[in-house]
């Protein structure tokens, strides 16, 4: 029963970790459409580009921690 767990629990880290993955990605992505048609709402634009740099950096540490849960298997 513990393996099983053990294995539940690490394939859902796996996938939670991919999906924040993609989330992160997909808000660079809006964050770059945003600063390139000049419409990201009540901030500047330096603001925006220190939205997108914090963005990037969430996705470099989903990264990490998704390359560590598929070390662990």
């Amino acid at each position: 029963m513990r393996l099983k767990t053990y294995l539940n629990i690490h394939e859902r880290a796996s996938d939670k970790a991919y999906a924040r993955i993609i989330m992160a990605h997909n808000e660079i992505e809006n964050n770059k459409a945003e600063l390139k048609s000049g419409s990201y709402g009540g901030i500047t634009e330096e603001e925006m580009i220190m939205v997108l740099d914090g963005n990037e950096i969430e996705l470099k540490i989903w990264k990490y921690i998704a390359k560590l849960i598929e070390k662990n298997e």
